[in-house]
């Protein structure tokens, strides 16, 4: 467990931020030209869980004391970084991810899609409303919800995948599947990247399957199981803990000859967190920049939004999805689960031509 933690903030945009980042007054975030920050919080966690943290300016590093100095600079060195194109995706642009649930319990909208004609026309409103993967799931990971055999799972979704790649060969597919057995038939079939919730925990095939084909892999943190993550989830501190598995799971991968610059990190709102561990999650999400992988969240439709707006809540949510996507963009998120596609993608396009323009 580490002691010390670096999440870049105060951060610049457009113009102003390249012309910050050429006078050497703020650092580039991630390797773009676009978007830069000049101060750092570093977060120290104490023996007794007790977590403090302190905001330094960029300019004044070298005033930090000496013996975590190397920490930061290591962070740091991530945080700046530029993150490699993963299967033809580049992340200096926002991405959106278009959810398919080939099932009849998700939480939003399980039965919608499970006829397969249903399945296709959306995948392919999805895409023409901008979405650039499109994430398919033959299994349920609502909260309370229960495992299915594979087989059931691969059965939901095998025709979808099958169309999806003769209609749309360069599209990329993103497979949401917790099995092993599941992965293999997904990869056979031309699945470009697999999404797998539980973290490489679920099935201990998992990783074997990923790293034997090289397959980039969203890698998503969840406490617990889906019929019991949010059954009172307690954290000594939500960000660090998550940062902790994150590294934990990064170091065992790279350890096996696992690409590093494979991985995306998916901090999982929602699943197993409470309001106020998602609220904090989403507040502090430019952290995970310094573990040096794109940042995915998946904020769409999500309970946490009704908790916060209890009475004007709406079935689709896209009021309070657009919100969390907004402000992740605002702190460098690379990539956004969506459902509402065409109206997310509407309010990035506003967004970023005012946040660009000096």
């Amino acid at each position: 467990m580490r002691k010390y933690y670096t999440r870049p903030c105060n951060f610049y945009y457009g113009n102003y931020a390249k012309k910050l980042i050429d006078e050497k007054k703020a650092l580039s975030l991630t390797g773009r030209s676009n978007i830069a920050f000049d101060q750092i919080e570093i977060f120290n966690r104490e023996k007794k869980g007790v977590t403090d943290s302190k905001f330094h300016s960029i300019n004044k590093i070298s005033e930090i004391d000496r013996k975590i100095l190397t920490t930061i600079e290591k962070d740091l060195k991530n945080i700046t970084s530029k993150r490699e194109n993963i299967s033809g995706l580049r992340f200096d642009i926002p991405l959106l991810i278009g959810v398919l649930n080939i099932t009849p319990d998700s939480f939003s909208d399980g039965g919608l899609f499970f006829e397969e004609a249903k399945a296709y026309d959306q995948v392919r409103l999805m895409i023409n409303s901008g979405a650039t993967i499109i994430d398919i799931g033959g299994e349920s990971t609502r909260p309370g919800s229960k495992t299915i055999d594979a087989k059931e799972e691969w059965e939901r979704i095998k025709n979808t995948i099958v169309k999806f790649k003769k209609k749309f060969p360069k599209g990329i597919l993103s497979l949401d599947t917790r099995k092993s057995h599941v992965m293999i038939k997904g990869i056979e079939n031309g699945v470009d990247i697999i999404n797998d919730v539980s973290g490489l925990n679920f099935d201990n095939k998992s990783f074997d399957v990923i790293n034997s084909n090289k397959k980039p892999f969203i890698l998503h943190h969840m406490r617990g199981t889906p019929s019991t993550m949010q059954s009172n989830p307690t954290y000594g501190d939500v960000i660090l803990d998550i940062f902790d598995f994150f590294e934990e799971r990064i170091n065992f991968c790279v350890r096996r000859n696992y690409k590093k610059e494979l991985i995306i990190l998916d901090p999982g709102i929602g699943f197993g967190k409470n309001l106020n561990h998602n609220l904090r999650l989403m507040s502090k999400i430019s952290i995970f920049h310094s573990l040096g992988c794109p940042i995915l969240i998946g904020t769409s439709r999500k309970r946490f939004i009704e908790h916060i707006v209890t009475k004007f809540d709406t079935p689709d949510r896209t009021g309070g999805t657009l919100a969390s996507v907004l402000y992740g963009l605002s702190q460098g998120v690379q990539l956004f689960r969506v459902h509402n596609v065409k109206e997310i993608n509407q309010g990035i396009l506003v967004f970023n031509n005012i946040l660009n323009t000096n």
